[in-house]
């Protein structure tokens, strides 16, 4: 019996992204949505596409937030593809946040 086997591919990067970025939104509070979740979407192109569909892993690995108010923040991959993803950091209540970075660690055929 003969199978072909597929070596798995693994690419990684690290990403910075802040209140320098155009549309930044997370240091914003608006008095009317103190309480409403703040999402902002990183978009991340893989330098080769994968065969398949990969598993990509997030790792928040620094952030500035302003001390006033609790530190509230989320990280996670969304709309995962064989070319890429979107990291969505997420805050909310009163929570400032003025800079993220994360690692991101995609394998798969």
């Amino acid at each position: 019996m003969y199978s072909s086997s597929v070596p798995w591919k693994v690419l990684s990067s690290h990403v910075a992204t802040s209140v320098l970025t155009e549309g930044w939104s997370l240091a914003d509070i608006e008095p009317a949505a103190e309480d409403d979740i703040r999402t902002f979407a990183v978009t991340v192109a893989f330098d080769s596409p994968f065969l398949s569909v990969p598993v990509v892993q997030l790792g928040l690995t620094g952030f500035d937030i302003d001390q006033r108010d609790s530190s509230r923040i989320s990280i996670k991959a969304d709309g995962i593809t064989e070319s890429g993803f979107q990291a969505l950091i997420t805050t909310w209540a009163k929570t400032r946040v003025y800079a993220v970075e994360f690692n991101w660690l995609a394998i798969g055929p």
